[in-house]
C-alpha cells in the first residue's frame, strides 16, 4: 500500500521542528513536507486582522500542498483559521486547522472553557471556533477569554523567560475559574510543561499533539 503524505503549512519556521518530532512519534509511516511563510502572520499582526489578500494566499498554499501530493493538509497557525476553513471548500483533499481537535476535546471536557492567548489576532479566532464546535455538538458552554498582554512582545524581543512567567501566571489564575483551558497558540505549550503538578488544577490543552494524533486516527482508515 502506498504511503500517505501529509502537507504542513506554517506561518513560523520555529514550528517545523515541533511538528517534525510529533510526526516522527505518531506518524512514522507517513511522508511529511513543510511549506513555511512567516509573512502571513506578520501581516495579520500588523493589520490586526486576517485580510482578504492574506486569506487568498493561504488558500493558494493549501492548493500548492495538494498539487505537491498531500493526501491531507494541516495548517499550523490558529490566527488564519478562517482562511483554512475557506480553503477546505476549494481543495480536493481534507484540510484541517490545527486547533479544531483541541476545541472539540475542550467541549467534551467541561462546560466552563478558558481560552488563553498572547495575541488578540489568535484569541478571537480560537474563541469563535470553540463556540462553533460547541454549537455543532449541541453543548452549552461558558467561555472565558484571557489575553496575556505583552507576553508575545517579550518573546519576540528575546526575553522568553518573561513570556513564560506571564503566561504561567495567567494560566494559574484562569484555572481557578474554569473546567478546562485551551492554549490558542502552540508557542505557549512549553509553559505548561514547566508548571508544577499542583498548579495544573484543570486540563490544559495544546493544539500540536492533539492535531497530529487526530491525523493519525484519520489516516488509519
Amino acid at each position: 500500500m502506498k504511503a500517505k503524505t501529509l502537507g504542513l503549512v506554517h506561518t513560523s519556521a520555529t514550528l517545523v521542528p515541533v511538528f517534525q518530532q510529533l510526526c516522527t512519534e505518531y506518524l512514522p509511516n507517513v511522508n511529511v513536507f513543510n511549506i513555511v511563510d512567516d509573512s502571513l502572520i506578520k501581516d495579520v499582526i500588523a493589520k490586526n486582522e486576517l485580510t482578504k489578500l492574506t486569506s487568498r494566499r493561504v488558500v493558494n498554499y493549501v492548493g500548492s500542498a495538494e498539487l505537491a501530493g498531500a493526501d491531507l493538509v494541516l495548517v499550523t497557525c490558529s490566527s488564519i483559521g478562517a482562511a483554512v476553513e475557506a480553503s477546505a471548500e476549494l481543495t480536493g483533499v481534507p484540510v484541517l486547522r490545527v486547533d479544531q481537535p483541541m476545541a472539540d476535546l475542550a467541549v467534551q471536557t467541561g462546560k466552563k472553557i478558558g481560552v488563553i492567548a498572547t495575541l488578540p489576532t489568535t484569541l478571537g479566532p480560537t474563541s469563535d471556533l470553540v463556540k462553533r464546535r460547541a454549537a455543532l455538538a449541541g453543548k452549552e458552554i461558558e467561555l472565558t477569554s484571557r489575553l496575556c498582554e505583552g507576553a508575545f512582545e517579550a518573546l519576540m524581543g528575546g526575553n522568553p523567560a518573561k513570556h513564560d512567567e506571564m503566561v504561567a501566571k495567567a494560566l494559574i489564575e484562569l484555572s481557578a475559574q474554569v473546567d478546562v483551558i485551551v492554549l490558542a497558540q502552540a508557542s505557549m505549550s512549553r509553559v505548561v510543561d514547566n508548571l508544577q503538578e499542583s498548579e495544573k488544577k484543570v486540563p490544559i490543552l495544546a493544539s500540536p499533539t492533539l492535531a497530529i494524533k487526530h491525523i493519525a486516527d484519520l489516516l488509519k482508515d
